[in-house]
């Protein structure tokens, strides 16, 4: 019996490893993987922990900790091994076959990807949709929704019948002022993320918040012990340094304006943007640029899997960095 028909894997950016493996040269910059180039120091000594024993699936100490730094309850916390398995989780969880789910592109490829794999199909219309799919802010554009403008989707959502999936993990970087993560509404979902914040994508861990009811459910749903204990005792540590970021964001809107308006002199469209990448539309075959400046030391991430042929994302990094890659930028566009 061959396997049911799937929809096809979805691409991503933060490849370096296997380039790196063939050949790609160890001074490849990425800037195809949007992490905080000014990340807080944590103080985590990964050879203290003990994984003698099996991780506490109800994840307590970890619920407490992310409870604390954002005054929720822990039975309004789920967790899971990164973000991407927290949204999976929950389209299995209210999606049934059939069901539909509202998403608004560009924006990040896993949510129609989730919606497919549970059976679910994409709808045009709200009124048509069991659950609405929110990016804030949005990947890979950076813009960025104020908190009142977020209310009244969720207000619309509940006109409909419908709920709210809210993706805030790039949020952090951006202005944590307009989170909902202090909104509590049996309808909503905000998922979070420690990745990007403090650039630690092999740490693979995310959190979301909801209604009680709604959190008992993911956690039914999710394997149990999906959180390792490096994650979970890493996390624990890096919430407590959340206040740390307001210098990170600060330095990344440095740099973000020197890469946007570097980018523009070249001719280029540079959206405008909230956080720590830029879209920018380029004229010409993303892939075709991707590869020149792959040959250039750079790599960037290619936008046709978010239906943008002719868009790049970059990262926003550090000056010396940025340097790099607007000469490389200048060298292939010209």
């Amino acid at each position: 019996m061959k396997p049911q028909r799937l929809p096809l894997k979805q691409r991503h950016g933060g490849v370096i490893r296997r380039l790196r493996a063939d050949g790609a040269g160890e001074d490849l910059i990425d800037f195809s993987a949007s992490m905080n180039p000014y990340p807080p120091s944590i103080d985590w000594k990964p050879e203290l922990c003990d994984i003698l024993d099996y991780p506490d699936d109800t994840y307590i100490e970890l619920k407490e900790a992310i409870g604390s730094a954002f005054s929720r309850d822990p039975s309004e916390i789920a967790v899971g091994n990164g973000s991407i398995e927290l949204i999976r989780i929950y389209a299995q969880v209210f999606l049934s076959p059939g069901s539909g789910a509202l998403i608004e592109s560009p924006t990040f490829g896993e949510y129609a990807q989730s919606v497919l794999l549970a059976g679910g199909k994409l709808v045009k219309e709200p009124e048509d949709a069991t659950v609405r799919y929110l990016c804030n802010p949005n990947n890979p554009t950076g813009k960025l929704l104020q908190r009142e403008d977020v209310r009244s989707i969720l207000h619309d959502c509940k006109e409909a019948g419908s709920r709210l999936f809210l993706d805030e993990a790039f949020i952090d970087l951006a202005d944590p002022d307009e989170s909902m993560s202090d909104h509590r509404d049996s309808d909503l979902f905000i998922l979070r993320s420690l990745t990007k914040a403090f650039s630690v994508p092999g740490i693979r861990f995310g959190f979301g918040f909801s209604d009680p009811e709604t959190i008992e459910a993911i956690e039914t749903a999710r394997p149990p012990w999906t959180v390792n204990r490096y994650a979970e005792t890493y996390a624990i540590e890096a919430l407590r340094h959340l206040p740390d970021l307001e210098r990170s964001r600060r330095l990344i809107a440095e740099e973000r304006a020197f890469l946007s308006g570097s980018i523009r002199s070249l001719g280029l469209f540079c959206h405008p943007s909230s956080v720590n990448y830029l879209l920018v539309d380029t004229g010409r075959d993303a892939g075709e640029l991707q590869h020149a400046l792959l040959k250039a030391g750079v790599l960037v991430r290619d936008c046709t899997s978010f239906g943008l042929p002719q868009s790049i994302r970059i990262a926003v990094r550090r000056h010396e960095e940025n340097t790099v890659l607007i000469e490389a930028l200048s060298a292939c566009m010209h």
